[in-house]
């Protein structure tokens, strides 16, 4: 098997090929799937071995203690020889994986062959195809949690176990000094349990991914930002806790956590920093000082970890082991995201090249992993969801009376339903805006004033039982579509849903189930991109196509403004999930067909994703979606390459085709057309005479499986395939 190894002494890093380890009782073999870098711990190691030796002796003042000791009691000539002996020998790295059981040792059976576990240990979970693991080195991995999340198990236990020494209350407000691996861990841990964090980190990039997973505000030491995000949060008193996540020769670490800590404050030491305790400042405000030690009682025992010797429970509450099955636990019910941590995937076979450019600066991470080939590699593959695109079951929807006007609900009067889609309404022939139904009795009086509404209401019950509706809209947050659609569809009326139809696919199986159950079929989302006057325009001049084509579309998304409920991932899902069905619905009506796989990618410390559809035909979709772009750039541009010709979109100011001859648009006035005049038109078209809805009902099912299976490869890091009847 292959093993990564380095040369304490030379440097020098290595793939080597060793013997595979055997199968002892007491434990599992088990062979690798993911394992992580610690690009703290394990790149410190790495630097220090390409150090002189003095550079060394400097680093590591305990060990030199060890060897003047030893020099004391066995002499210069023997000493020499055994630190020599002992620095020019290979080493292990790595101490955190997930991987398959292929072999169950005696005494154990809580496992069996083919289970996925996470494991941890420095001489156990190491950056090697085959570890033996002792049982309390290792617990089983959740359902549902991808492989690659699972290996991020022990430093997921070092960050819990430091949270657990600081022992916070919630209300609390925390300081996390460092946003490396382990501090964006401890912050995401400390927000999950109801503290509010300040992080604090030179790298204004680590400072933006802490913000965007939680933290309440982050900034640069040096910055004042930091001390008056503290005061704000805290009524000038200082943090009650402060969590020291950060490595170096620095002092300032201790320093500043004495200046923002409150009176009787605790700081836990997480990382490895310098700690020359300023007396003065730690004894005035009575400063408890805390050690964390790695990931839980347990750790440096060998009759716990090598003999597996439990704790009893009522003594130990978390012990390493208990402490590694709750973080994994955590991540499997949402309430940690490693996924935008990881910066980096690497082939196994490249490990030595991936660690000399994490080294050498080249490769900037917060995580990076080690994916293995061979069966393990296949059995992570295999716990990657496909997304299953139901089967649309009904008849055709109620038939309502010709020649009388379609009469409209309105469920929610927000920004985009008072701006986008209201304007287009009003004073349209044949259309009566009946009843608006808002949760504040002011915005559905302000929304009466301004559209017209015959009716206002907070009792959404009363529409849906009011047979002279026709249609309801939907235009309320995220988390509720799917719910108010389905009753909606229950209640017989014509629904038109903003996007997202469904942030999971039990919402969306609840909404069909209410289509089969009601008969009623009288759907639409909002996808108003297909409607757009200059890209249906576009599409005909560029005419049919007879071989696979090549979409590429890049929508500039732009930062949102903190605060935004759009941030609130843990009720209304992901920004993708949903804005991301306008690209994937504009790219599969341009290509005529929905999608059959998806593949998604994104890099750390950043919202930006890379997602690539993948049809029928074999034509491809890449939609960029950025956040990460300049203000000014146009949000949305889109080329469409195929047969020799070449569709262009500009923000839907511009348009061109280019082929035989070249068509190009003039250029439409400032106020862009995206379509929602069109798609309301044809929508209320649909209702009036009973004809079929502007997009058929398997298309939007479609697309908003394609949307979530985004969210799903992004967990697997690999193609997510959409299964179900076509």
């Amino acid at each position: 098997m292959k093993q990564v190894v380095q040369n304490y002494k030379s440097g020098e890093l290595a793939l080597l090929d060793v013997p595979a380890p055997g199968c002892k009782p007491g434990g599992v073999l088990v062979r690798t799937a993911y394992s992580l870098i610690s690009t703290g711990t394990e790149l410190m190691k790495v630097s220090e071995a390409g150090m002189s030796m003095v550079g060394k002796a400097r680093s590591r003042p305990d060990q030199v203690a060890k060897v003047m000791q030893s020099v004391a009691v066995n002499g210069v000539p023997a000493t020499y020889r055994k630190v020599m002996g002992k620095l020019d020998s290979y080493t292990p790295l790595g101490y955190s994986l997930c991987g398959v059981v292929e072999q169950v040792g005696a005494g154990v059976d809580d496992v069996k062959v083919g289970d996925l576990v996470a494991c941890a240990g420095n001489e156990h979970a190491l950056h090697a195809e085959l570890n033996w693991v002792p049982k309390n080195l290792y617990t089983p991995v959740p359902d549902g949690l991808a492989p690659r999340h699972a290996a991020f198990g022990t430093v997921g236990s070092i960050a819990l176990q430091g949270l657990r020494q600081g022992e916070p209350q919630l209300g609390e407000v925390a300081l996390v000094i460092g946003l490396g691996l382990i501090g964006q861990l401890v912050a995401q841990l400390l927000a999950a349990a109801g503290v509010r964090v300040v992080g604090v980190d030179p790298d204004p990039a680590r400072c933006e991914l802490a913000e965007r997973l939680g933290a309440a505000a982050c900034g640069d030491p040096a910055s004042a930002a930091v001390e008056a995000a503290v005061a704000e949060l805290t009524d000038g008193h200082g943090v009650d806790q402060v969590y020291l996540a950060a490595g170096g020769g620095s002092n300032e670490p201790v320093e500043l956590a004495a200046r923002l800590c409150r009176d009787r404050g605790r700081v836990v030491d997480i990382g490895k920093c310098r700690l020359d305790l300023p007396w003065n400042a730690y004894y005035e405000k009575e400063l408890d000082v805390r050690f964390s030690r790695s990931y839980g009682p347990g750790r440096y025992d060998p009759e716990y970890e090598l003999e597996g010797r439990d704790y009893p429970i009522g003594y130990v509450r978390w012990t390493e082991r208990r402490n590694l099955a709750c973080f994994l636990d955590l991540m499997a019910r949402g309430r940690v995201d490693v996924e935008p941590l990881i910066s980096h995937v690497a082939a196994f076979d490249d490990a030595v090249e991936t660690y000399r450019s994490l080294k050498d600066g080249d490769l900037k991470a917060v995580a990076v992993l080690f994916r293995y080939p061979g069966r393990a590699a296949e059995a992570a593959v295999a716990e990657a969801p496909a997304v299953a695109v139901p089967a649309v079951r009904a008849g055709r929807g109620p038939v309502r009376a010709a020649g009388s006007p379609v009469r409209l609900a309105f469920v929610g009067a927000g920004n985009y339903a008072t701006s986008m889609l209201l304007p287009h309404l009003t004073g349209r022939e044949g259309v009566e805006l009946s009843t608006v139904v808002t949760t504040t009795a002011l915005s559905a009086a302000n929304a009466q004033r301004k559209f017209g509404f015959t009716r206002v209401t907070t009792d959404l019950d009363a529409v849906l039982g009011d047979g002279s509706v026709d249609a309801v809209f939907v235009v309320t947050r995220h988390s509720s579509h799917a719910e108010l659609t389905r009753k909606a569809l229950l209640a017989g009326k014509a629904v038109f849903v903003e996007k997202p139809l469904a942030l999971t696919e039990d919402e969306l199986a609840g909404v069909l189930a209410a289509v089969e159950e009601s008969g009623n079929d009288r759907l639409q989302v909002g996808f108003n991109r297909r409607f757009a006057p200059l890209l249906q325009e576009a599409k005909e001049r560029f005419g049919a196509r007879t071989g696979p084509a090549n979409l590429r579309y890049l929508v500039n998304a732009g930062k949102l403004q903190h605060g935004s409920w759009y941030l609130k991932e843990g009720t209304e899902g992901s920004r993708f999930v949903g804005e991301g069905g306008h690209f994937v619905d504009t790219a599969s009506w341009l290509l005529g067909a929905d999608p059959v796989s998806v593949y998604a990618v994104a890099p750390a410390g950043n919202e930006d994703l890379q997602v690539v559809l993948r049809y029928p035909d074999g034509s491809t979709a890449t939609i960029s979606y950025v956040t990460s772009g300049a203000p000014g750039f146009p949000k949305e541009t889109l080329d469409l390459l195929a047969d020799g010709k070449v569709l262009r979109l500009d923000d839907f100011v511009r348009a061109s085709v280019y082929g035989r001859k070249r068509w190009v648009s003039s250029r439409l006035p400032k106020a862009r057309d995206k379509g929602q005049n069109a798609q309301l038109a044809a929508f209320v078209r649909a209702v009036r005479t009973g004809g079929p809805m502007p997009v058929p009902l398997e298309s939007l099912v479609a697309t908003t499986a394609a949307t979530l299976a985004v969210q799903a490869g992004l967990a697997a890091g690999v193609p997510v395939k959409l299964a179900g009847e076509r």
